[in-house]
């Protein structure tokens, strides 16, 4: 090993007893069952409803709650203690409105917190003190330390235990304890959260989402094809930026690009306003209980319609100066007869229904207006000094990535493009050809030297973060085409399809998971892949586990726009030390009507995959990362102490 980085760790660990105390905590941790890592996929910016299962644990938490009370309290007390551990403040101040006397709110205080206790302490079982002392409000750990270790055999601190807690309530900090340990809980329960992409758009808040992620304990995530986009357009990608505020604009969330970042939108609204009209397919959707005014919703529809014209443009330009992207079909601006209003695709003709074509030259299509030009370089100025986008897009790229190996499993949004056979696709990029793991290697390669180049806009790299969201052998995008031309001005529904790259059938096959599990260097017998994007439709029967268990699907609707096709709202996944669970979410209304009702959103759940021995640290992502510090160690002890 470096010696210089030894004499540096040697300044940490600067006795022999601190380095074998150290050895020994890590051996130690390495035989304890492995943490309950928990899956979310497709938020698509849904935080109340994300919000509620990152609370619940997807049912972790009134599990353990059952399994430790349910010979006690009565079923109507289990969910009235649960939804206090989801909702702590909202619940104590329900609660509290209830008692007339503060006697016998004392007593309700003292059951409390006991219970709490015993909850943190059972949640808590597989992890070192060191662990839970982390997760414990600062401000509680030494009372929280006292209560968890007394032993009940023993009477003389008895009483002492016993003036602990009432002098919490006296002293008026009951009401923060309780809820320390709630959220306490809370990370108990999930040891680590995985983000299998798209956290942006269709839903109102996916920066309050973003938030929440910055601030959670344990996290990954991977790129979904909607995250790409987001950083695309911080990146330099004017034609991300366009498909943002086009997609904003269609569901009505224009507010996240005005108030949650910043961004004047006058601009666009100016030039929407000179040159367009009213338009209904370019209408906005309308899913949210505050529905814009008339005149919001034609200024809305105006804008939708200017930036599509922008968008169709930018990407012509694009396409022509990229033919290996091999896209010369989409150059649909030349294909219209704008006197007939006409288009002709793959031999069809089609009439246009009311088309906007007022800033387009027929001479020229794809050439953007000078007014659009200044337009969009508005936008993009106005993006890229976001210092909310700004840390958002950082973090993405900090904890993000296109696919991840972890305990055996690949975590993947999207797709790996296959052909019929189920061969890996080749996509030929500058004259060399890319397939399988490599492809996705090289596309996180350009994305990443995009963010890292802002100011490079036309780059190769820029232009592929747009070919993610949108090229043929994409692994975030799986279709061959993305027909948004068509479904605004052709009335003609086959022209709208979209068709799906064969990995959305061929995962239904076993032998084809066991070969994308090999090809990314993972055991075909114990590994699985872990999807989102395509949501399950439950509704019609799909089984989000497919392959004999070696493919789970776990997008299955938390954005509301796909619900009714789904039939539920969401899917998520636990693994734990014992093996896989699915679980499948009916449909969050709201957190008031939880903490009103006492109901959980939580349907059946299925077992994915039941471990034959129980799951070990030592045998997971972070037992690899255990042993390699002590090999640095026992390397430390070898060079200082033991020559």
């Amino acid at each position: 090993m470096n010696t210089k980085y030894l004499d540096l760790l040697a300044q940490k660990y600067d006795s022999e007893e601190k380095v074998v105390t150290e050895i020994i905590n890590l051996k130690a941790i390495l035989n304890l069952p492995k943490g309950t890592e928990h899956f979310v996929s497709d938020l698509h910016g849904e935080y109340q409803a994300f919000q509620h299962v990152l609370r619940n644990g997807s049912g972790r938490v009134k599990e353990k709650i059952r399994d430790l009370f349910e010979d006690v309290l009565t079923e109507k007390e289990l969910d009235e203690f649960a939804t206090l551990v989801f909702y702590p403040e909202e619940k104590i101040k329900l609660i509290k409105n209830g008692f007339d006397n503060n006697e016998d709110l004392e007593v309700w205080y003292t059951n409390t917190i006991d219970r709490m206790i015993k909850l943190i302490s059972y949640a808590s079982s597989k992890y070192t003190r060191s662990k839970l002392r982390k997760a414990l409000p600062t401000q509680f750990v030494y009372i929280i330390e006292e209560l968890l270790y007394k032993t009940d055999d023993i009477t003389n601190k008895e009483s002492y235990y016993k003036k602990i807690v009432q002098q919490v309530i006296s002293l008026g900090q009951a009401d923060k304890l309780i809820s320390g340990l709630a959220y306490a809980t809370q990370k108990l329960v999930v040891d680590h959260l995985h983000v299998v992409g798209d956290i942006y758009d269709r839903g109102p808040e996916p920066d309050k989402i973003m938030e929440t992620l910055i601030h959670y304990p344990s996290v990954d995530i991977q790129w979904g094809n909607h995250d790409v986009l987001w950083i695309g357009a911080f990146a330099g990608s004017k034609v991300c930026l366009a498909n943002i505020l086009r997609i904003c604009a269609r569901y009505n969330n224009l507010e996240i690009i005005e108030d949650a970042y910043g961004i004047n939108l006058r601009p666009l609204l100016n030039l929407a306003e000179r040159y367009y009209g009213d338009h209904a397919a370019f209408r906005p959707k309308i899913h949210t209980d505050d529905k814009p005014s008339d005149q919001e919703q034609l200024q809305i529809t105006k804008m939708h319609q200017a930036i599509a014209m922008i968008q169709f443009k930018l990407e012509s330009s694009i396409i022509k100066r990229r033919p290996y992207f091999n896209m010369s079909e989409r150059l649909l601006l030349e294909k219209v007869d704008y006197d007939r209003e006409e288009i002709t695709l793959h031999g069809e003709t089609y009439p246009l229904e009311n088309p906007c074509f007022s800033t387009i030259d027929p001479e020229d299509p794809n050439r953007l207006l000078e007014e659009e030009e200044q337009v969009i370089e508005k936008l993009l100025f106005s993006i890229q000094h976001s210092e909310k986008l700004a840390r958002h897009m950082k973090f993405l790229m900090k904890k993000g990535s296109l696919y991840l190996k972890y305990n055996g499993n690949l975590l993947i949004h999207g797709c790996i493009p296959v052909d019929e056979e189920g061969n890996m696709e080749k996509m030929t990029i500058e004259d060399k050809s890319y397939a399988g793991r490599e492809l996705l290697d090289i596309f996180e390669h350009y994305l990443r030297h995009s963010f890292a180049n802002p100011k490079e806009t036309d780059d190769l790299a820029t232009d592929m973060v747009w070919y993610l969201w949108t090229g043929q052998y994409s692994s975030l995008f799986g279709k061959r085409e993305m027909t948004t031309f068509e479904r605004y001005f052709i009335s003609d529904k086959s022209t709208h399809k979209e068709r799906k790259n064969p990995y959305y059938y061929l995962r239904e096959d076993e032998d084809v998971c066991r070969k994308i599990l090999a090809e990314f260097d993972l055991n075909p017998d114990q590994g699985h892949i872990i999807n989102g994007h395509t949501p399950v439709k439950e509704i019609e029967g799909e089984n989000p586990i497919k392959a004999g268990g070696k493919m789970v699907v776990i997008d299955g609707g938390f954005s509301k726009a796909y619900q009714s096709t789904t039939g539920i709202a969401g899917y998520t996944l636990l693994y734990n030390s014992f093996g896989m669970q699915l679980v499948a979410h009916k449909r969050f209304n709201s957190k008031e009507e939880v903490l009103r009702d006492g109901t959980d959103v939580l349907s059946v759940k299925r077992l994915v995959d039941k471990e034959l021995e129980r799951k070990k640290v030592l045998e997971t992502n972070v037992g690899e990362e255990l042993l390699q510090e002590i090999y640095i160690l026992n390397s430390l002890m070898e060079y200082k102490y033991m020559k």
